[in-house]
């Protein structure tokens, strides 16, 4: 499944063709979708179509799309990241100078030949020792991933990041978190080893097992919290709601005042609906991992003074995001417009597949639409073939709806009998033709799928 390439995995690939006028090329990963890769990511190296290329992918595949992929690898551990072939050193910049300038000197003294290193924020207040002996970890792994790609062929996956347990203790372990809790034997000794190998002394969290009868997730309030998550309407404290809908290149929020009332004026209602908002929002897209373009449409300010505040407190909420954000201010239609780095897959793709009825569109035709397309449909095979029954197959509410309003003014009009069976796993949109035929030969085939099908339901105009 293409879903299986996610950020991090690196493949052995080989180059299915090039295209010059997108600046880009197509690699088979070995499974799935085919990867795009820039050529400009590229830079230096001759690609042509067939050749063996390593690459890691930068972001993973979604909505029907491949992933992409770079050549420039990176390894990240727990305080520093290896780059494979780089020569630059960098720091954290969430830290201060100083602390940045004597992690810079380290990582100077450190840093192996042909390689770069970034120091992660983890990093802060660690001496040369703990950087080293996380250096040689990543070294050990690239150098299992070097001896795979010799001895693999092209296309197979060569190293897969860490698993979800893995990624959350590597990436989100700090000194905020003073337990952790899981529910299963492994992941429990997983979480154990790392808090003893990873964590100073004084700060390592406790570790629990959680045995008790309640599953985890219901205890603590996940369960719901997740249907939350990815609902479209999100209520605020103060009464205001938000609405979050999803395009093909980007998300849309609507900010509305709801049963908030305020308590001063019209303005001081807006600017305190749009503050409370802009906090909100950012907690949502990071809740629910959304990524790329976002257009929000705040209520309106006429106040430039109002403006000002919000868009800072907006700079002020993404300042600490994990994923890059950059706020670009209101449009002249009043809109703000902000991007933020895709990391993975958002939490709408992760726990929710394009609808069977709508193919993804939101809607569906309404009952009276859909019906009246199989009235033309059953009418022209009534009058071409001159059948004296007909049995017709289609989702149950489309069979309710034509059996109850509609089914004795058709068979007066087309001088057939008709019989409507409802099929449950059929799409919202959905009819064929089961049987046609004499009057008898379709009560007998009725007759045969009623025997043979426990629940068939059959709706018709004459008893049974």
């Amino acid at each position: 499944m293409w879903e299986r390439q996610r950020a991090g995995d690196i493949y052995k690939a080989r180059v299915d063709s090039v295209l010059p006028g997108m600046d880009a090329a197509f690699v088979d990963l070995g499974e799935g979708r085919n990867a795009f890769l820039y050529l400009a990511d590229a830079r230096g190296m001759e690609i042509r179509q067939n050749q063996e290329i390593i690459v890691q992918v930068s972001k993973t595949a979604r909505k029907g799309k491949g992933a992409r992929v770079t050549p420039r690898l990176s390894l990240p551990g727990r305080y520093l990241v290896l780059v494979p072939g780089g020569k630059e050193i960098g720091v954290s910049r969430k830290l201060d100078d100083e602390k940045r300038d004597r992690l810079r000197n380290i990582a100077k003294k450190i840093r192996p030949e042909g390689m770069g290193l970034i120091v992660r924020t983890a990093a802060e207040g660690l001496d040369a020792d703990l950087l080293l002996e996380d250096l040689e970890d990543l070294l050990r792994l690239w150098e299992e991933i070097s001896h795979e790609a010799k001895v693999q062929q092209a296309p197979c996956l060569l190293y897969q990041d860490m698993g979800l347990l893995g990624r959350v203790l590597r990436d989100e372990m700090d000194e905020t978190v003073s337990e952790i809790i899981t529910d299963g034997r492994e992941e429990y000794l997983q979480a154990k080893s790392f808090v003893e190998r990873f964590c100073r002394v004084g700060e390592k969290p406790e570790v629990t097992l959680h045995q008790g009868s309640i599953p985890l997730f219901e205890l603590y309030g996940l369960e719901q919290e997740l249907e939350t998550a990815l609902e479209r309407k999100v209520w605020l404290e103060s009464g205001a709601y938000l609405v979050i809908d999803h395009a093909e290149a980007l998300t849309v929020i609507d900010v509305n005042t709801g049963k908030f009332t305020g308590k001063v004026d019209l303005r001081d209602t807006v600017l305190a609906t749009n503050l409370e908002s802009a906090v909100e929002i950012a907690r949502q897209l990071r809740l629910r991992a959304i990524g790329g373009i976002v257009v929000i449409d705040f209520i309106d300010m006429e106040n430039a003074q109002d403006q000002k505040v919000l868009l800072e407190r907006l700079q002020e909420v993404f300042r600490d995001d994990r994923c890059k954000a950059r706020v670009f201010g209101l449009t002249r239609l009043g809109l703000v417009e902000l991007t933020r780095k895709r990391a993975r897959m958002d939490i709408r793709s992760t726990f929710t597949r394009g609808c069977p009825f709508c193919g993804g569109t939101g809607v569906v035709s309404r009952e009276e639409s859909l019906a009246m397309a199989i009235k033309r449909f059953v009418r022209k095979v009534a009058f071409s073939s001159r059948p004296e029954a007909i049995l017709l197959e289609t989702h149950p509410a489309i069979s309710r709806f034509i059996a109850d309003s509609l089914l004795v003014r058709w068979e007066e009009e087309m001088g057939v009998r008709l019989f409507l069976r409802d099929m449950p796993e059929f799409p919202w949109n959905k009819y064929r033709i089961e049987a046609q035929g004499t009057l008898e030969q379709v009560r007998h085939r009725i007759d045969l799928l009623e025997e043979r099908e426990a629940g068939c339901v059959v709706h018709r105009t004459d008893p049974a």
